[in-house]
């Protein structure tokens, strides 16, 4: 059909869609905390591959260590382990870690005496005489357990050794031994947000933390949607009995707070990450019930649910097909609210000691553990984590705000009303 010499466009379920694209990348505050978002979660993505800590929980204690200083570099001296280490394949590595076949010991000078290794140990970020120990070059290039027989000739400089399932006899130069040690064995770290109480990596457990923080939004974000959608939309479209029996089920959860009833859930269950998932998602239902059930008591006498009525449909193919797609846009503005939410839920219960347990890296029992040095001159051990949690709810909510006018029909390309 033409219109004026031009032919006339059909709307499209993909020009909406584009249409609310364009909506929402103008929303330049939506687009940041989209940033933000999709940013935190390739740091968790990506986790144990970018951190400095790559044991389990980032949880390689060096008392040592105590509270440096952002941007402290230590040298370590890596020393093979007497104990068999398993070897994961990737993935597992860089979803749970893998524990280090080496022993990291922090120290301030090295030197060689033979076929000793002399370390003075790490006692602080200015070098000053400390304890000196004493390793045999030997054990820190080969595990134990596959040596026997060591011997040192110092006329020869060299170190005689067999190895376990080899027949012949190993020699080594002395001074290949110290070169290989120096190059392979010798290791500098740098401690970019410093180091917490137990000598663990800050950053290291900071970006552990973003996968714990974002596992917990998106399952508790599930299902809250799974049981709300279900509840609501039988209540709206059904009425009667079952919405008088469902509404007084919504009064009663929504009369009672919130983080109390999270309290009361997560005691039920036992404390630990599981149980925040579910006792979160069980007490964030209720608003997606109520939006949902408003949306479908206005949606169940529109012409295409009487069509589909007409036509033989069932209720479930008539609920599920024809009338939740048209409440995509609101049940999407509400995940992103509890998204956000959920974060704070999860970052409370860890700093009240019930979330997730030591040693998992939670956000907020960093928070906790560093509470006390915010009136010292080290208040960055708690303000850094959580700056993280307001920035990740911030966004959550840039986003949601974001999302809410780009899927407002009634908005045009340019804000206005049509």
């Amino acid at each position: 059909m033409k219109l004026f010499g031009k032919k006339k466009e059909t709307l499209t379920s993909d020009s909406i869609r584009q249409m609310t694209w364009r909506r929402f990348r103008k929303n330049k505050p939506a687009m940041l905390g989209l940033y933000l978002i999709l940013g935190a979660a390739l740091v968790a993505l990506l986790g144990y591959a970018i951190t400095n800590d790559k044991t389990p929980y980032a949880n390689d204690q060096k008392p040592e260590l105590h509270i440096l200083s952002p941007g402290t570099s230590v040298n370590f001296l890596l020393v093979h382990k007497n104990q068999n280490i398993e070897h994961p394949h990737f993935l597992s590595r860089l979803l749970f870690g893998a524990q280090s076949e080496f022993q990291s010991i922090p120290f301030n000078a090295l030197e060689f005496k033979a076929d000793k290794v002399l370390l003075e140990e790490f006692t602080g970020p200015v070098s000053h005489r400390g304890y000196v120990s004493e390793y045999s070059l030997a054990d820190v290039l080969y595990p134990l357990q596959n040596k026997k027989e060591v011997s040192y000739d110092s006329l020869q400089q060299t170190l005689r050794f067999t190895v376990l399932g080899e027949s012949k006899v190993r020699v080594e130069r002395i001074e290949e031994l110290q070169k290989k040690l120096r190059e392979q064995h010798v290791l500098k770290k740098r401690f970019i947000l410093g180091t917490d109480l137990l000598g663990r990596d800050i950053l290291s457990r900071l970006i552990i933390g973003t996968r714990i923080s974002l596992t917990v939004g998106l399952i508790s974000v599930i299902i809250s949607i799974c049981i709300g959608i279900t509840l609501g939309a039988l209540a709206g479209y059904y009425r009667g009995l079952i919405d008088s029996g469902i509404m007084w089920l919504i009064n009663v959860v929504w009369s009672i707070p919130t983080l109390l009833l999270v309290i009361a859930i997560t005691l039920v269950l036992g404390k630990g990450v599981f149980q925040v998932f579910i006792a979160v998602g069980l007490t964030m239902w209720v608003e997606v019930a109520r939006i949902v059930r408003g949306q479908i008591l206005s949606l169940r006498e529109k012409e295409f649910v009487e069509a589909g009525r007409a036509l033989g449909f069932s209720d479930t193919r008539i609920i599920f097909k024809h009338v939740l797609p048209n409440l995509i846009g609101p049940v999407i503005v509400i995940a992103a609210g509890n998204f956000a939410s959920a974060i704070l839920m999860e970052a409370g219960l860890s700093f009240l000691g019930i979330g997730a347990q030591p040693p998992v890296p939670s956000w907020g029992e960093m928070i906790n553990a560093h509470r006390g040095y915010i009136l010292m001159d080290k208040a960055y051990l708690a303000f850094i984590p959580g700056l993280a949690i307001m920035f990740l709810v911030l966004a959550f909510m840039l986003l949601g705000n974001g999302l809410r006018d780009a899927l407002d029909t009634k908005t045009g390309e340019h804000g206005a009303i049509q």
